[in-house]
């Protein structure tokens, strides 16, 4: 509306809900990377985003680089010092092929999906514990609360299995929302594993783009966030589509602008527009400061897709 107002010494326009009574420009310098989004910017989407759940899945081979993963870890510390709601849901392919690998464990294929079995599901949840820990002790020693949620601690994923010939490869099937909520109320970043609990209490592994789906729907979130090491969602002259609807990405699936290995990962992004998720963005994590940027700008960081 245009309104001055004086907080801390700085002066900040005043949005919606006088967002500065909380957070000065001075403020927001001390909080942002001097590579992140101009701070003018950052003050217009805090305000967009108060109140806000973002689900973030962090996945494919972007988390091997300990480089990436250390801007992500302070991406993630950034999001929570600016009062947004985040919710981690992390992959783990790379290290458990690493770890199968190491165990000389031979894996078998259908369909190209990886049957699971005894031995491997032990060497998966292991692999992707171990994973999860270490996001949340590096949130921690950078002064960000965070929270394991996997099948050893605070389960919230509940599954179907998926195909009996897969072995122990689950879809999910309800997500319990209230463990999640209390860890937001408390400032706390859940930091959910791709695992689920079948009948018995016998762990499943699940696809890491769909086990965010499925929290991103269950939240109800404004924001889903699959980081992936591919730009975006890219037209036929290999260009990046800043923003897209559904029935055009439709399109480009039909006229095999789209193919196969983004496939999954598009129909993920399609459920959850259709199932009260805002939209959902596909970023490049290779680039330092994606999130900040994507959440941030007025340009964003990759390809914004809408209902």
């Amino acid at each position: 509306d245009g309104q001055q107002y004086s907080c801390n010494g700085s002066t900040v326009r005043h949005y919606e809900e006088n967002y500065c009574e909380n957070l000065s420009i001075m403020d927001l310098k001390k909080i942002l990377p001097t590579d992140g989004p101009p701070v003018e910017e950052v003050l217009k989407y805090v305000e967009k985003y108060k109140n806000e759940i973002i689900v973030i899945k962090y996945g494919g081979n972007v988390f091997i680089d300990r480089k990436i993963f250390d801007n992500f870890i302070k991406d993630l510390s950034v999001l929570s010092k600016l009062g947004l709601q985040v919710v981690v849901v992390h992959g783990g392919g790379p290290r458990i092929k690493r770890e199968l690998s190491k165990q000389n464990i031979e894996s078998k294929f259908i369909r190209g999906l990886r049957v699971t079995d005894k031995k491997i599901i032990n060497v998966v949840e292991t692999v992707l514990i171990d994973f999860n820990e270490d996001i949340v002790n590096s949130l921690k020693k950078i002064g960000s609360q965070a929270a394991s949620l996997h099948t050893k601690k605070d389960n919230v994923i509940e599954i179907i299995p998926e195909q009996e010939e897969l072995g122990f490869v689950g879809i999910p099937n309800k997500i319990n929302t209230e463990t999640i909520f209390k860890k937001l109320k408390n400032n706390i970043i859940p930091i959910i594993s791709p695992l689920g609990l079948g009948e018995n209490k016998q762990t499943y592994n699940i696809n890491g783009d769909h086990a965010a789906g499925a929290v991103a729907k269950s939240l109800k979130s404004r924001r889903l966030l699959l980081m992936t090491n591919v730009e975006g969602v890219l037209n036929r002259e290999k260009k990046l589509i800043s923003e897209i609807n559904s029935s055009k990405i439709i399109e480009m699936i039909e006229d095999k602008t789209i193919t196969e290995g983004m496939i999954p990962k598009i129909n993920t992004c399609l459920d959850a527009v259709k199932n009260d998720v805002t939209a959902v963005g596909i970023i490049d994590g290779r680039k330092p400061r994606s999130v900040l940027f994507e959440l941030f700008s007025d340009k964003g960081s990759g390809t914004l897709i809408r209902k």
